[in-house]
């Protein structure tokens, strides 16, 4: 298990690359945030993960709230703590590059943990960085969007292991307040977000308003939890988070890519196009994909095979 700043629990997967001979400072190390209601053992999780590994070494958990993971969902928000644990995680194995790769809520993670974590001069301890805090980079609140469903109802299984794979994290310190900087090994090399929501508060589709009764309802927080194997914390958001939109601008000089799919049901392009369009055209880039649908369940091998080759030449 790790342990996030805010002491949360996290289960963790490392899958090194099947190259011999090949030592993890030469190798990238792909760490993989998963959509709304996955987790570690996920059928879809663990076949991104395969294709993943046939190029390089891999990384998967389970966000708070999800799995065997401790905590309750935030639905993107403090999920930032909990993929900066699997990037402290992969530098601690050797790594010296680390990308993420982020699917639907887990690509919204991927981008503000980047913007909180990166590689600028305006760091700010996250309980202090919400919708328009950042001075002068973040424009006012925007409206926005809540991660969706990233696999189908399942046990999250045991935990099993295989040979070569390490399936039980080794505990990192607790660092008290959640401060982040580009020092503490948390900051991403490159950033891949797939399907991710743009702004908070989505509603412009049907699977959209089925989640916003799941997270929202106390009756839908109950199916969550039963349903889809998925704690969620009731409290809700005192202050909105930093959205999506409003963090990519804050990760430039990192690369960052979007990918979308044009029969995606939960977020249409205008997400995409936004986040693109708020992003630092010199260090982004934007792929429309013709027939994807969402995140990781949707992903065909060729196109995992290409994220994989992208974050390999950029990272």
């Amino acid at each position: 298990m790790l342990l996030t700043d805010d002491g949360v629990s996290i289960e963790a997967r490392y899958q090194p690359s099947p190259g011999p001979g090949t030592e993890p400072s030469g190798q990238l190390a792909l760490v993989v945030g998963h959509g709304f209601s996955g987790a570690l053992e996920r059928p879809a999780l663990r076949r991104v993960a395969s294709a993943f590994q046939q190029r390089t070494a891999v990384i998967t958990f389970s966000f708070r709230g999800h799995g065997r993971s401790g905590g309750r969902s935030t639905v993107g928000d403090r999920e930032v703590l909990d993929l900066a644990a699997a990037v402290r995680w992969a530098r601690r194995l050797g790594h010296r590059r680390v990308a993420t790769v982020g699917f639907s809520m887990g690509g919204s993670v991927v981008i503000r943990q980047a913007a909180l974590y990166g590689k600028t001069d305006e760091i700010q301890p996250l309980q202090d960085v919400h919708q328009g805090e950042r001075t002068g980079r973040s424009p006012g609140r925007t409206d926005g969007v809540l991660g969706s469903p990233g696999d189908v109802p399942g046990s999250p299984g045991e935990v099993t292991g295989s040979p070569g794979e390490v399936t039980d994290a080794p505990a990192g310190p607790a660092d008290g307040a959640a401060s982040a900087g580009p020092t503490d090994g948390a900051a991403p090399d490159a950033v891949v977000a797939v399907s991710s929501p743009a702004r908070w508060y989505y509603r412009g589709t049907a699977p959209m308003r089925r989640l916003h009764w799941a997270i929202t309802r106390p009756t839908g927080r109950l199916v969550s939890r039963y349903g889809l194997r998925t704690r969620i914390d009731p409290g809700g958001w005192a202050v909105d988070p930093l959205s999506p939109v409003a963090a990519a601008p804050l990760i430039a000089p990192t690369p960052l890519l979007i990918v979308h799919g044009d029969r995606d049901p939960y977020f249409p392009l205008d997400h995409p196009r936004m986040l693109a369009s708020a992003a630092d055209p010199s260090t982004s880039e934007l792929w429309i994909e013709p027939g994807y649908g969402h995140a990781e369940t949707a992903a065909s091998p060729e196109l995992l095979a290409r994220i994989a080759d992208w974050a390999a030449a950029h990272a």
